[in-house]
């Protein structure tokens, strides 16, 4: 799949999801198999670039080409000043949001409440493109399949969208109004793909690599984007990627290896974010990491009591040396279907 000058080396990417897929993230991900990942959504507002978090979400060094930066906003001239701000910091891709069911987003008319604005749509995608054009970066848009359930609008939104000049479209299998609930549909992603041109990817409920091949069959879709699936499961990218070569499986990973993979995360987490921050943010990752492997419930209690990174790392190479480091890591089948 290419998109703009990007020719992108598989069809599993990482989904945008904020206070998870900071650079850390993001580069574990790739390195593990992820062909593409883009960054945890930027306010468009300047007043909020000078900011603590802000700085952080653009930090992108030693970040794996092409960085693609998700920015949010209801403001055309200020999304399009945000696209070229991001560009200047590193982006090679824009990736315009209009699809976070959050109220705090759709409450100032960003995120999917634009779905119900399709005039305001064109004159933000309209807005960005003409301002990155110059500069050579494509724009992409992440989006849903509409406000709710009676007014999708997901096919006359990929249109407009291809026609202004977007490079690519992600569509989550929901409406704003699904929120998370239920189950994602891929009717209307297979309507949008037969419908356009550009590459069309594929998100929502894709936890498993017979999942992504049954939905990249299904839709024709160009790639599939994981989001809540890969919290705490970083490999999951070279598992899809491997299966959708090969038609075979990977090895479930070894403690060793979920050892390994979960520390160098964390060491790269605390020097990103600091002492206080990064004790603090790296607890929800150690759940997510360790959440149903067995034996592990009174090991992450216990980390959500630690105040410092010292003690929250050793508490886990203790807990991973009464482990074989050669045994895979099992997950309970009634685990997996919940």
């Amino acid at each position: 799949m290419r998109i703009g000058p990007w020719i992108l080396p598989n069809p599993v990417f990482v989904a945008p999801m904020a206070g998870v897929t900071d650079r850390p993230y993001r580069q574990l991900c790739k390195k593990l198999g992820a062909g593409y990942a883009v960054s945890e959504m930027a306010a468009s507002n300047p007043r909020l670039w000078d900011s603590v978090k802000t700085s952080r979400r653009l930090d992108h060094q030693g970040e794996i080409d092409p960085i693609a930066v998700q920015i949010a906003g209801s403001d055309p001239d200020m999304m399009a000043e945000a696209a070229v701000f991001n560009v200047r910091k590193g982006a090679r891709i824009i990736d315009i949001n209009m699809g976070c069911p959050a109220k705090k987003v759709c409450n100032v008319a960003a995120g999917s409440a634009l779905l119900r604005d399709e005039n305001q749509v064109a004159k933000i995608l309209e807005s960005v493109v003409r301002a990155c054009l110059p500069l050579d970066v494509p724009v992409t848009l992440k989006t849903r399949t509409g406000w709710d359930a009676s007014s999708r609008n997901a096919v006359r939104i990929a249109r407009l969208a291809e026609n202004i000049g977007i490079a690519a479209l992600t569509l989550h299998g929901r409406t704003r109004c699904d929120l998370y609930q239920g189950r994602a549909e891929y009717d209307t992603i297979r309507e949008v793909k037969q419908a356009v041109r550009i590459p069309v990817v594929a998100n929502g409920d894709i936890d498993s690599a017979e999942t992504a091949r049954y939905v990249l069959d299904y839709t024709g879709a160009d790639a599939v984007m994981i989001g809540r699936a890969a919290q705490g499961r970083p490999w999951i990218f070279r598992e899809i990627a491997h299966f959708l070569e090969t038609g075979s499986h990977l090895a479930p990973p070894t403690y060793g290896e979920l050892r390994a993979c979960l520390l160098d995360h964390l060491e790269d987490h605390y020097r990103f974010y600091g002492e206080f921050i990064g004790v603090r943010s790296a607890r929800k990752h150690i759940g997510w990491y360790l959440a149903n492997v067995p034996g592990s419930g009174a090991l992450v209690r216990g980390i959500n009591q630690i105040e410092n990174t010292r003690d929250q790392t050793r508490a886990l190479e203790q807990w991973f040396e009464c482990r074989p480091g050669d045994q895979p890591v099992r997950i309970p089948e009634q685990a997996l279907a919940a």
